[in-house]
């Protein structure tokens, strides 16, 4: 029980209900202080009224009353004397002996407000009786001043009552107004929610499924914009994942139609192979041109089953030195004191960084691969430079050379599968291999510049790494 009742207070409906309980009985007090104070004010006129009728008759009598009257009409005035004020001369017309000293004077003619306030709860939270004087205009003009002398008991006892049934009678209207405005909101705003919330799980169950895909009917504006956007969303992604299912079908094909194709092709390599020996020079001569064109297609086949199986795992980020992994790659690549490329590697021997060295060592290898294949490319000697830095956020990594630069149209599909290649035969997978494993990381491969003289690429990698190791 105690369960339902504490997700009840956690779902839209039950805080809605508490808060308007809540500001419903904030309301009735800022209601109910200012008519206290109205109740106090009320119920002292009246006892003055009271007292100036029984003062008026004694008034009416030219000889004395007798005592048991005068008492008989103090005590239906609930006072225990009144003074007139008429003509400027003040008159004691009723009196009675007052049963202690007179504790406080409240002036009724100029109280404010406030004042009436702070009276009336200094009364409530005063539990003794006391002796009070009350001062008032007498009514029809019948002098210009009354005063009276009586006991705060009566009153007090007055303004509780009233008080006990404004406090039920608030208690009741906050209650019922609370559970129309509940059920109001609940039918307007909450079951519209619920039922928005309720497509998305239904949705989100096959979001292949277009008959799950919600309809607008909600009658508010605000909540009908958001079920049009729902609507929209899921009808893209129910498109796209159509869309990616088709790829994925495409993409299976074509990487068995490629593991086929590469066998045949291996076949025919080795027979072009034997060719490349044949004693006719006109065989001889087109036997370059054949195995060349078939090399390449087996490279295509052997690139696309690659990254069809691409399922790279997460990068095991380690500290590892820059310098040496720098020098593995340049190693590994063949570019020595022979060759025509030389290299610069400007990386301080003691810079540490944060990656996953297997996965960065393929990174800058496809990079420096790509430099020297350009360098090469354009028949003339070439450097290729390797530098490194780090700031506060991050560690970059520079690789740039001095080849004739990347054509336009391979840098608006930089690195984008099977669309970025930069030279004639290249798939384009490297460069988009190369900036997934980057993003891995948590970092971005970025072309920082292609021209005339050379191209630049630069690496990121951020320090702040989630679940590195320090």
């Amino acid at each position: 029980m105690a369960e339902r009742r504490k997700s009840f207070l956690n779902t839209l409906s039950g805080r809605f209900l508490i808060l308007t309980v809540i500001f419903v009985m904030l309301a009735e007090v800022m209601i109910f202080v200012p008519s206290i104070a109205r109740y106090r004010a009320d119920f002292l006129l009246t006892r003055l009224k009271q007292a100036q009728i029984a003062a008026l008759t004694q008034l009416a009598t030219e000889e004395m009353i007798m005592p048991e009257l005068e008492a008989e009409l103090l005590a239906n005035a609930e006072v225990y004397n009144v003074v007139l004020r008429r003509d400027e001369v003040r008159q004691l017309v009723l009196s009675s002996p007052v049963p202690g000293e007179i504790h406080d004077t409240f002036d009724l003619r100029m109280a404010g407000p406030w004042e009436l306030i702070r009276d009336a709860f200094a009364e409530l939270a005063d539990p003794q009786n006391r002796i009070i004087r009350v001062i008032g205009y007498p009514v029809q003009d019948a002098g210009t001043l009354i005063e009276v002398t009586r006991q705060t008991t009566p009153l007090r006892d007055a303004m509780v009552d009233y008080g006990l049934r404004i406090l039920v009678l608030s208690a009741l209207i906050s209650v019922v107004t609370a559970i129309l405005l509940f059920l109001a909101v609940r039918r307007l705003l909450v079951l519209p929610i619920r039922r928005v919330v309720l497509h998305m799980q239904t949705y989100a169950e096959a979001p292949e499924d277009a008959r799950r895909v919600i309809e607008p009917t909600a009658d508010v504006e605000e909540l009908r914009v958001a079920e049009e956007a729902l609507q929209s969303m899921q009808t893209q992604l129910t498109g796209a994942l159509r869309q990616k299912e088709r790829l994925a079908q495409l993409g299976g094909a074509v990487a068995k139609i490629s593991h086929d194709l590469r066998n045949i092709l291996t076949t025919a390599q080795l027979f072009a192979d034997r060719i490349e020996g044949s004693a006719d020079p006109v065989v001889a001569r087109s036997a370059p041109k054949l195995v060349g064109s078939i090399a390449r297609a087996v490279s295509l086949c052997e690139s696309t089953l690659a990254f069809g199986k691409a399922e790279e795992p997460p990068p095991q980020l380690r500290r590892l030195n820059l310098a040496q992994l720098a020098f593995d790659v340049v190693e590994a690549e063949g570019l020595g004191a022979d060759t025509l490329i030389t290299l610069l590697i400007d990386i301080p021997p003691g810079l540490t960084i944060r990656a996953d060295s297997e996965q960065l060592y393929r990174v800058l290898s496809n990079l420096v691969r790509n430099a020297r294949q350009a360098i090469e490319a354009a028949g003339q000697p070439g450097t290729i430079e390797i530098s490194a830095g780090e700031d506060d956020n991050e560690w970059w990594i520079r690789v740039g050379d001095t080849g004739p630069g990347l054509p336009p149209r391979a840098r608006e599909h930089l690195f984008s599968a099977f669309q970025g290649g930069a030279r004639k035969g290249g798939t384009g997978l490297g460069l988009a291999i190369a900036s997934e494993l980057v993003r891995g990381h948590g970092g971005r491969l970025d072309l920082a510049r292609s021209d005339a003289e050379g191209t630049e690429f630069m690496i990121h990698l951020p320090k702040g790494t989630a679940g590195a190791d320090s």
